[in-house]
């Protein structure tokens, strides 16, 4: 037997050995109290002893992580005494933590180490940075039980001496309390001394220490991560937001309707990539498209088919003109009139308070605020591919206004992306006239979806002659003469594949560059840095929307910027969590693909066990009427549960489809409830309520039915036999 199992094995003995002679039974407040005068006189005839005696006992409880070192505790004051008190146990508790840390350590880390490496890569990082202030707010606000702490940071990288020094400072605050509170147990002589004041402040005390010790520890915090920073006395501003996107916009709008003094700061156009790049401009794209489509397919409807004759400048200036008719719901003037001071420039923290401002018409303002939220955006990411600026290059940022200043599309053109934006364009272009390459590097587009929803858009895609090539990884620009190549690697194999106009749709990376950020030690990681509360290193500075993540979704920034700017104004009463749980997203093609919780990429991933339902939306009666017969709704249930995990609709109108699913997910509503909800005749909708009752005939109660079965045969007489099934 090697020495690990023999220590194990007598860990064990000792744990097995306590609870046979009930130990746990001893360590109570009864005993305590009828044991006290039996000790005094074990106390007064050989105090060492009694002292050594009750230090090893607790050392080897702490050790053995055994229930009982509470009660011991109080019992140090009860018997010992305060000062005396406190001296042993501080010591005994943190070299009985240090001892169960050893154990768990010499044991278990090696092996929890190389079985979650990865994972614990990250933990590792953590601790290696601020292990010790880890542990101290651990020690100091009793969130974990004391022997969990113990055993789990065993399985770390913390250096033991560090463990012990932590552990013996972290926790005496809590020891004073506790030993405070034994030493007024032991005066307890009558019923009316249990109402006196110092032992109801002492028991006040071991319920309110963790707020106080919580409130302690941010203190602690707050004044380590502004000790370089001389705060202003005085602000010019409650809020200071910068960039005027979807998660700028909500924020200072809020800021404004709750009366703050709100300065909002955009370098370039109001309303961010939503409005001029993203979400407003790439679906008017789409609707123009999907009439181009109809024309083409009018015979589905009874009409004769016709051949469109688009003129794709013709289709941008509808665009631009699209844009301009929503640009007045995010305009200066209209954020003016809210409330809302709009100022053009760029913005750069100087202090965790302090913005200077370089504003467009050549000068510059510094402005304070007691607190910040960034909302700065992303930008398409361009991958560094040899020969990408030599070739010239368009990006879902600069293809609006390439096309409305051309006179003549391009002939073949390369979508390079497999994504929602890759896809959403590539449709798009493909009925409006292009001739559509799609490159993705995956092997499937939509990668992030179930394979069951990429191989639907995949058919559609090679149906409108979309030219798609997957598992092709872009690996090298050519120009040969005036023509201009893409050499991408398939199968170890080079494609050279002859374009006229690229567009690169690979993704999107959040503005991070220009803001002060490194200055102030603001932490980031493809995004910033947030906690819960999207605070970011600095309490008084949170971030939002694209350039916080985890979503880079117009309705995400919005949503986390409710968290932010209440945090921000009112977090000095309550703080609140931003909450993810429940989040949808949809890709615009055609079909539509609308998501919403887990599908089964994701439960598969994460181990959660799931049951699909699903329901084909080629049986549905309005698509049908309107020849949109296809898709499905697809339900993940918990096993034998009606219980919803996620959404994942496939079909025209799946994202307005996708609504009441997102409502019943929110409130905890299970898919009996949208079963036993009216669904007006004939909608889309219904396909929702056709799914719920695919679940609920897949879990019908088999035997009841049978002997229900049987009832409705016997009240029809004994001469009638049940029909065959």
């Amino acid at each position: 037997m090697n020495k690990k199992w023999m220590l194990l094995v007598v860990v064990m003995l000792c744990i097995t050995t306590f609870f046979i002679f009930d130990g746990h039974q001893w360590l109570t407040l009864d005993n305590l109290k009828s044991g006290q005068d039996q000790f005094k006189q074990w106390f007064d005839s050989n105090p060492l002893l009694v002292m050594v005696a009750y230090f090893i006992f607790y050392v080897c409880i702490t050790a053995l992580s055994l229930p009982g070192a509470a009660i011991l505790t109080l019992a140090a004051g009860a018997l010992f005494g305060f000062g005396l008190g406190l001296i042993l146990v501080s010591f005994a508790s943190s070299l009985g933590a240090l001892l169960a840390f050893l154990v768990s350590r010499y044991l278990l880390q090696g092996w929890v180490q190389k079985q979650f490496g990865q994972k614990m890569n990250a933990i590792n990082k953590g601790i290696k940075k601020e292990g010790a202030f880890y542990l101290f707010t651990l020690r100091l606000v009793p969130i974990f039980p004391f022997f969990l702490i113990n055993l789990l940071m065993g399985l770390t990288k913390i250096k033991a001496w560090m463990f012990y020094w932590v552990s013996q400072v972290g926790m005496l605050a809590g020891t004073i309390v506790y030993v405070n509170a034994g030493t007024q147990l032991g005066s307890i002589e009558s019923v009316g001394d249990i109402l006196s004041v110092r032992l109801l402040i002492s028991f006040a005390l071991l319920g309110f220490f963790p707020l106080i010790a919580k409130r302690f520890v941010t203190l602690i915090k707050k004044k380590a991560v502004y000790s370089r920073w001389n705060k202003p006395k005085q602000f010019d501003r409650n809020l200071i937001v910068i960039g005027a996107g979807a998660g700028g916009l909500v924020s200072s709008y809020i800021a404004a309707a709750v009366k703050a003094k709100v300065t909002l700061i955009e370098a370039h156009k109001m309303g961010g990539d939503c409005l001029n790049y993203g979400c407003v401009p790439s679906k008017a794209l789409i609707k123009s498209a999907k009439i181009a489509q109809t024309m083409r397919h009018a015979d589905l409807y009874g009409i004769e088919s016709v051949i469109p004759k688009v003129s794709l400048k013709e289709v941008m200036n509808r665009v631009m003109s699209i844009i301009k008719q929503v640009e007045p719901h995010d305009s200066i003037e209209r954020y003016t009139g809210l409330g809302v001071e709009v100022l053009n420039g760029y913005a750069c923290l100087v202090d965790p308070w302090t913005v200077n401002i370089k504003m467009n018409d050549g000068t510059q303002q510094k402005l304070t605020s007691k607190h910040m939220i960034l909302a700065t955006g992303a930008s398409p990411l361009i991958p560094n591919i040899p020969g990408i600026e030599d070739i010239g290059y368009l990006t879902s940022d600069t293809m609006w206004s390439y096309f409305t200043e051309i006179e003549h599309p391009p002939e073949k053109m390369i979508v390079l992306g497999g994504g929602p934006i890759g896809c959403e364009l590539s449709q798009s272009l493909q009925r409006l006239g292009v001739e559509i390459t799609q490159i993705e590097a995956n092997e499937r587009l939509l990668p992030r979806e179930d394979v069951d929803v990429s191989l639907n858009i995949l058919d559609r895609f090679r149906s409108e002659n979309i030219n798609v090539l997957l598992n092709h990884k872009a690996i090298r620009f050519e120009r040969r003469g005036n023509e201009k190549y893409l050499i991408s690697l398939n199968d170890d194999k080079e494609v050279s594949i002859r374009f006229d106009e690229i567009l690169i749709a690979i993704g999107r990376q959040p503005r991070l560059e220009g803001y002060g950020l490194d200055a102030l030690g603001i932490e980031t990681n493809r995004t910033i840095v947030t906690n819960d509360y999207l605070e970011t290193l600095y309490p008084n500075i949170f971030a939002v929307g694209d350039v916080a993540g985890p979503y880079q979704f117009t309705h995400t920034a919005a949503h986390q910027a409710w968290y932010a700017t209440v945090n921000a104004l009112f977090g000095h009463f309550k703080k609140f969590k931003a909450n993810y749980q429940v989040i949808p997203w949809v890709t615009f093609t055609d079909p539509e693909v609308a998501k919403v919780g887990l599908n089964e990429l994701d439960a598969k991933t994460q181990h959660i066990p799931y049951e699909v339902t699903k329901y084909g939306i080629d049986d549905l009666d309005r698509a049908i009427t309107e020849s949109e017969n296809h898709g499905f709704v697809k339900v993940l249930t918990r096993p034998n549960k009606d219980e919803i995990l996620g959404v994942t609709i496939v079909g025209s109108h799946a994202g307005e489809l996708l609504a009441e699913f997102v409502f019943a997910m929110n409130y905890g509503m299970g898919l009996n409830k949208i079963l036993g909800t009216i669904h007006a005749y004939p909608t889309w909708v219904e396909a929702n309520k056709y799914a719920a009752g695919e679940w609920k005939k897949n879990h019908a109660p088999e035997k009841l039915l049978k002997w229900l079965e049987k009832h409705h045969q016997r009240r029809l007489g004994k001469g009638n036999k049940p029909h065959a099934s």
